[in-house]
């Protein structure tokens, strides 16, 4: 790798920290400059990492050895958290994620998620009793075992790299599976991080975690075709998602997929609107909108529909915009100019269509920032209404009762998330029609690390946390023996 400036990391192959012949750089969003480089890997490395994960699954005791899982994700919990701060200077410059955030879904709250796992294992069982049955004559007594699924391949997103990157990670080993993760080429400083403290201060052995950077699509697609990885965990894009379904479909693997969301906030005409605000504005705006969950359409009644957005549009321009690095900014940049760009071009399309512009829609330099959004006009079959947008951008759709509230938020491809404010009981019977596999109701928080998170429809398959997440890994084996 050749000498350079600012934050420099290396891959994690087979136990060792190490360099691949090229380098990239990474931007710092809020300046456009380069913060630091990451290796670029190729396809030599790729193979070298699977194969030290595919030998470290077949030859040692990791996957059958709950208590050294238990210990080392304890290890690897002790070593985030002291090392805390180097890893919220990663997710400031090479995110453009606000130091506000990392507080919190950046950075501390995925930290909980290995310590929720590294306390889960000890009290879980890997075998279940399901009795004896008579058969010819005799008595068979069977039993269920949880078994780790293999050699692992991970992709994930450049939006929330700690969290995505522990969400697959922790469960993953505490099944038992050696893994293969593959950071965002956007932002893989952070991802690098992680893996230069699993090296330093865990007793993993060597293999069962192997950690790559790379702009390459070759080494995404060799991760989901190799023969010697028996499972592909992937958050991202549908379309993405899609084509590693597809390639995954070869040799027949274990696809979890975490993808795009297009979720609705459905308000309810006796809904408190200055929450709906705050919520809406807030959410629409963490980490400039780029957030698979977050509620982007939101459903009025047309009765209140003025009333609503005003509120709405003051809320956004109180949100803070600004350097990340400024304690005090709650929004920062989306995370390149590419992604400003789709995200400008989108909102430019909804209002050559119709579209009104309430507020924002302007490119803010330097670094690659959007001002907070909302259009209202829109046609819920259009675009901006359909797809999605991953900005700071909001949408305002109108409904006539109930029922209309419920197709119009059904009307989507995807099912990850969404809201309903109002009247609890009523807000709750909504709830349960529409399909997401998370909801609020009234504010209510669902994600955490105890809590299954995932989609219906194009929003993916499987569930991240929670004992869910940590099934996702385990493979179900039958045994049966006769007994006297």
């Amino acid at each position: 790798m050749p000498a350079t400036t600012g934050v420099t990391k290396r891959l994690l192959i087979d136990g060792q920290l190490v360099e691949a012949q090229q380098s990239y750089p990474s931007i710092n969003p809020a300046t456009g400059e380069i913060y630091g480089y990451a290796p670029d890997a190729g396809l030599a490395e790729a193979e070298a990492a699977i194969a030290a994960a595919r030998k470290a699954f077949d030859t040692t005791d990791w996957a059958t050895n709950a208590e050294l899982r238990a210990r080392c994700l304890d290890q690897l919990h002790r070593a985030l958290s002291d090392n805390v701060e180097h890893l919220r200077d990663l997710t400031v410059g090479d995110v453009g994620a606000t130091r506000m955030s990392t507080s919190g879904a950046q950075l501390e709250t995925p930290i909980e998620i290995v310590r929720y796992y590294a306390d889960l294992l000890p009290g879980y069982s890997f075998s279940e009793d399901r009795g004896t049955i008579e058969v010819r004559g005799a008595n068979h007594l069977r039993w269920v075992e949880k078994e780790a699924a293999g050699v692992v391949a991970a992709i994930i997103a450049y939006n929330y790299p700690t969290q995505l990157a522990l969400a697959k990670l922790a469960p993953a080993l505490a099944a038992g599976c050696t893994v293969v993760l593959k950071a965002a080429p956007d932002t893989p400083l952070i991802t690098l991080g992680i893996a230069e403290l699993i090296a330093e201060h865990t007793d993993i052995p060597p293999g069962v975690v192997n950690v790559l950077s790379s702009t390459s699509v070759e080494v995404g697609e060799l991760m989901t075709t190799h023969p010697d990885v028996d499972m592909v965990t992937f958050t991202g894009s549908t379309p993405v998602g899609k084509k590693i379904m597809a390639a995954a479909s070869g040799t027949l693997k274990r696809v979890f997929l975490e993808l795009g969301g297009k979720s609705a906030a459905i308000v309810l005409d006796d809904a408190d609107f200055d929450m709906v605000a705050m919520m809406s504005a807030f959410a629409g705006c963490s980490h400039a909108g780029q957030g698979c969950a977050i509620t982007t359409r939101i459903l009025v009644p047309s009765s209140k529909h003025d009333e609503i957005v005003d509120k709405i549009a003051a809320m956004l321009g109180n949100v803070s915009v600004g350097d990340p690095e400024d304690p005090t900014k709650y929004m920062g940049p989306l995370v390149s100019a590419r992604q400003r760009d789709k995200v400008a071009g989108m909102v430019d399309r909804a209002v050559a269509a119709g579209a009104k512009l309430v507020c924002g829609g302007e490119k803010v330099d330097p670094g690659f920032f959007y001002t907070p959004t909302l259009l209202t006009n829109v046609d819920p079959d259009s675009e901006i209404a359909q797809e999605e947008v991953f900005g700071p951008v909001l949408v305002v759709l109108t409904y006539e009762d109930d029922d209309d509230a419920v197709r119009i938020a059904n009307n989507s491809a995807y099912g990850l998330s969404g809201a309903v404010y109002g009247n609890e009981e009523r807000a709750l019977a909504i709830a349960r029609k529409v399909r997401t596999g998370t909801l609020s109701v009234n504010g209510g928080m669902y994600f955490a690390p105890d809590v299954p998170f995932g989609g219906y429809k194009q929003s993916g398959l499987g569930r991240e946390m929670g004992p869910e997440g940590l099934e996702e890994f385990l493979q179900i084996k039958t045994i049966a023996k006769p007994v006297a």
